[in-house]
């Protein structure tokens, strides 16, 4: 983060900090469920996941680093893709 927005951070009242505290927990939790169950998610459901643009997805590449896991891109049947988490 930069100065700017830790200032903005720090200026939150302290139930704002803590529901977006709580809000990456619940996000954590089901990315680790994924990861831990082998499921394939589309790349939509894991910008959804990560509050992002699906394209930021897709231009990653097929294998890269998000937080705790490496997300590989999966070929699948008429070159749709998916996403595993490891």
């Amino acid at each position: 983060m930069n100065d700017t927005t830790n200032e903005l951070v720090e200026n939150m009242p302290r139930e704002q900090r803590v529901g977006q505290l709580l809000n990456l927990i619940e996000t954590l939790h089901i990315a680790d469920e994924v990861a831990n169950k082998g499921y394939l998610i589309t790349s939509s459901e894991l910008a959804d996941l990560m509050d992002i643009n699906a394209s930021a997805v897709t231009s990653r590449g097929d294998h890269w680093v998000w937080r705790n896991w490496v997300v590989s891109r999966v070929r699948r049947e008429g070159n749709q893709s998916a996403i595993r988490f490891c």
